[in-house]
């Protein structure tokens, strides 16, 4: 499904049906001079696809929490020492 283009002319004189057809229908494209300046997308379109996804640093702590848990108890400076060798 490819946008529909406007130059920016015709964008100028029809940005409420541009913004409407973006919200409606699908992307739609400005060209300045036969090259693609702007795109205007609905919306909701955007949020969906700059929605951040989970952090992957995030993801590793959490599952580390949850494998050691609350109550994991302290190592003794010795395992420490034996563990650093």
């Amino acid at each position: 499904m490819g946008s529909q283009s406007w130059t920016v002319a015709e964008a100028k004189a029809k940005f409420s049906e541009i913004i409407e057809k973006a919200m409606s229908e699908e992307p739609q494209t400005i060209a300045r001079k036969g090259r693609t300046a702007a795109v205007v997308v609905g919306a909701e379109e955007w949020q969906r696809k700059t929605k951040r996804v989970a952090n992957l640093g995030r993801i590793f702590c959490r599952v580390s929490a949850a494998r050691i848990g609350p109550e994991a108890p302290e190592a003794s400076s010795a395992e420490r020492a034996a563990s650093e060798d």
